[in-house]
């Protein structure tokens, strides 16, 4: 009896319950909105993250660079022999750590013993300045002519000979270097970098010659695997290409740990470590664990990181997490509230109906179930009216993929997280010091939880609007019906 009394009150009011369903489902649609595009902020941004730290590391430990004495220089200097040939080649590399002040080896199995902390590897980041060209060597010319004695020998005009011609023409290169503990690689710079020719380092190769270099650097010096290269005289051989898993690589060649600690004459120093944690929800503990035990260090954790992160990614993703949250909010409030409304009002004109009824014998308790069963029923439809229209949001969003752009800046401490890959806060000679613009695609992913959200609206919706229409139902009595006849 109720289904079927149900199934006729719906199909005679399709237009007053099209109305209703259609209110809850623009708010129902904006919320699906909203939350997909803020969860395509939030893989935007670890996109942007990841490619400063290894994936699965979740902090790092650095120590701020000392400020240099007064009267030292800290800068490059290059020094080339006399040679006695007209015309010779130089070449000379300059190879400086970079991201921090060098810490010992010894310190990373300190970290790794710290409560909390899953594991812990060690990386060092070079930056190498090479410098290559020719001096070529002037000519002594003499002039017979008492004239141009007098002007090329000075005043007196005694024709002293003149050095004519020569010069010198350098050229300038930088690049950075990351030292990667091999026997470890799932944390560290490599770690967000996918070998797509040739092979990584084997846990054998701690101090051997060779070496992966990044796609973009690969094709900059048109490098293959298998091509050879030098570093302060040292020959490596390219042994794999990478490319990182997101935006821009901000390191160009990495090499075994021990090899990067020799280039640099840091034997047995790190000047990066990488945290991984036993639980992720206790990042923050750990990060004060480390930071009381082992004084001196900075430990920057992805949050930290975020935190430096500007632009229109940046923007975007505050206004979806603040402005577009409450908008919908506000949107499916006035949605329920006018869908309470319209029941009440529908019930208002059924009075003739509903007095009827309980001059039949029909309870209040009935007249109610029945009015909240319509309201039910509008509400669900209401939200797969809601879902078909957020998931055709999401997806238009997804097909234009609007470019944001994510400008990473210093988190300072002498490098914080991807300071050890020559990324922002790293510094050095040829490299982005404080700044870092990527650009990175927006989607607007749908969970299955946002659907179970958008479910549990739609039911909520038809409750609040056939509580007030049951309410105002329940105190009609079987008088009004007659006082409505006509």
């Amino acid at each position: 009896m109720f289904g079927i009394y149900l199934k006729r009150e719906l199909s005679r009011r399709k237009k007053a319950a099209l109305v209703i369903a259609m209110g809850l489902a623009l708010g129902i649609a904006l919320v699906i909105t909203v939350n997909s595009v803020s969860a395509g902020m939030t893989q935007a941004q670890d996109k942007v993250l990841k490619s400063l730290y290894g994936l699965g590391t979740d902090m790092t430990v650095t120590k701020a660079q000392s400020a240099p004495k007064a009267g030292s220089s800290q800068g490059p200097n290059f020094k080339f022999d006399a040679k006695s040939s007209s015309k010779s080649s130089q070449s000379s590399d300059r190879v400086m750590t970079q991201g921090g002040q060098a810490l010992k080896s010894s310190l990373v199995e300190k970290v790794a013993a710290q409560k909390g902390v899953a594991s812990a590897v060690g990386a060092l980041s070079l930056n190498v300045t090479k410098v290559d060209g020719s001096f070529t060597q002037g000519k002594a010319k003499s002039s017979t002519s008492s004239g141009n004695s007098q002007q090329q020998g000075g005043p007196g005009g005694n024709g002293q000979p003149q050095v004519q011609g020569g010069g010198a023409n350098f050229n300038v290169n930088s690049y950075s270097v990351a030292g990667v503990d091999v026997t470890d690689q799932a944390l560290g710079p490599l770690a967000t970098m996918k070998i797509t020719s040739g092979k990584t380092f084997t846990s054998a190769q701690t101090n051997a010659k060779v070496a992966v270099v990044s796609k973009s650097y690969a094709k900059e010096k048109k490098y293959k695997v298998g091509s050879t290269f030098k570093v302060s005289g040292t020959k490596y051989t390219v042994i794999g290409i990478a490319t990182p898993d997101s935006s821009e690589s901000t390191t160009d060649v990495y090499l075994p740990l021990k090899q990067a600690q020799s280039l640099g004459d840091a034997k047995n120093k790190v000047t990066t470590i990488y945290v991984k944690a036993t639980d992720s929800k206790q990042i923050s503990t750990v990060k004060k664990t480390i930071q009381s035990n082992i004084s001196g260090t900075t430990v920057t954790t992805s949050s930290d990181l975020a935190s430096t992160v500007s632009g229109s990614l940046s923007t975007a993703s505050n206004l979806a997490g603040s402005v577009g949250k409450w908008l919908s909010i506000t949107v499916l409030i006035a949605a329920f509230l006018v869908a309470a409304l319209l029941t009440s009002s529908a019930v208002s004109r059924r009075v003739r109906e509903f007095g009827t009824l309980k001059a039949l014998g029909w309870p209040s308790r009935k007249v109610t179930r029945q009015v909240v069963g319509e309201s039910m029923v509008n509400g669900l439809i209401g939200g797969g009216l809601g879902i078909v229209l957020g998931l055709a949001a999401a997806y238009t969003v997804t097909a234009i993929s609007p470019k944001l752009q994510a400008e990473l800046g210093s988190s300072g401490g002498g490098g914080g997280m991807g300071g050890g890959m020559g990324g922002p806060g790293g510094g050095g000679p040829g490299q982005q010091a404080t700044k870092n613009t990527l650009e990175i695609a927006l989607t607007a992913p749908v969970s299955l939880t946002t659907i179970a959200l958008a479910v549990g609206l739609a039911v909520a919706g038809g409750l609040i609007a056939g509580a007030m229409g049951g309410w105002r139902a329940s105190r009609m009595r079987p008088a009004d019906a007659l006082r409505s006849v006509s």
